[in-house]
């Protein structure tokens, strides 16, 4: 092989690996996470689905055997379920989604792709009544500014889930009332910089998605296109004073690229 044919062929592996490689790649990650009063569960963690041109079914649907395979007790879905306009009256995506709340009880928030004013300006649905319905076809409870109380085996705890922060759909106190007092508090929010927003509110742990782990993680220079504006919060497990924020790399992408930043699906067992 001559060194311009070398050269061609190392450009060309290195040009499919982000493109075709890492973004089905997908790895299952496990945390503990210390929580006060709060029951022996396991959550697992899911978000950024991103169903579209470059993210296949097929790939969801990978997703959601290898987090049904850990036997989750309940199921939290943090957002982003397509990323323009998809269509999605074939039922499909419901009836792959409904996988997950066959399984175990399954909750769900919107994210900033999933439709209103953001996803307006940006070429998505002007509102979330696709997502919402398809949801609801696949027995997914969204907590859209709600709360739920959860019972888990002898123990409960709360469930809060708000609208998005981009979207400019945060309902604190609509979402926050409702509370069993005294009990762990899990709160659903697409986007992470959402904390400062409901720093005020009651809550334990934040599960979020939104920043798909940085995406593309070039050496020596980090996460820099996390779509956040504090970057201590792109992806894993972090306290926030004495409250935890968990973010999730999610299993979707934007443009087909994935790189130093795998997929993932999350397992949080809570102690």
């Amino acid at each position: 092989m001559t060194r311009r044919k070398f050269f061609y062929s190392m450009v060309g592996a290195a040009a499919i690996y982000p493109a075709y490689i890492e973004p089905r790649w997908l790895r299952v990650v496990q945390t503990s996470v210390k929580l006060s009063h709060a029951p022996r569960l396991r959550i697992l963690h899911v978000s950024d689905l991103h169903l579209s041109s470059v993210v296949p079914l097929s790939l969801i649907d990978t997703a959601i055997s290898q987090g049904l395979a850990l036997r989750p007790d309940i199921v939290c879905v943090t957002g982003d379920f397509i990323t323009g306009k998809e269509d999605l009256r074939s039922g499909a995506y419901a009836r792959t989604l409904s996988r997950l709340s066959a399984a175990s009880p399954t909750f769900a928030v919107l994210g900033n792709h999933d439709g209103g004013l953001w996803a307006d300006a940006y070429g998505g649905h002007s509102d979330h009544i696709a997502v919402a319905q398809t949801l609801q076809s696949a027995g997914i409870r969204l907590l859209h500014n709600q709360s739920h109380v959860l019972q888990v085996r002898d123990a409960r705890m709360n469930l809060v889930g708000v609208g998005d922060l981009w979207a400019d759909e945060i309902d604190a106190k609509r979402a926050f009332s409702g509370l069993d007092n005294g009990k762990p508090i899990v709160l659903l929010s697409h986007n992470p910089d959402s904390k400062d927003v409901l720093g005020d509110h009651p809550w334990d742990l934040m599960l979020s998605g939104h920043t798909h782990g940085g995406q593309v993680i070039l050496p020596f220079d980090g996460p820099r296109f996390a779509p956040v504006a504090d970057k201590r919060y792109v992806a894993g497990l972090g306290a926030w004073g004495e409250r935890q924020i968990h973010v999730s790399r999610g299993v979707g992408n934007l443009h087909g690229v994935r790189f130093q930043c795998r997929p993932e699906i999350n397992l949080l067992t809570l102690s």
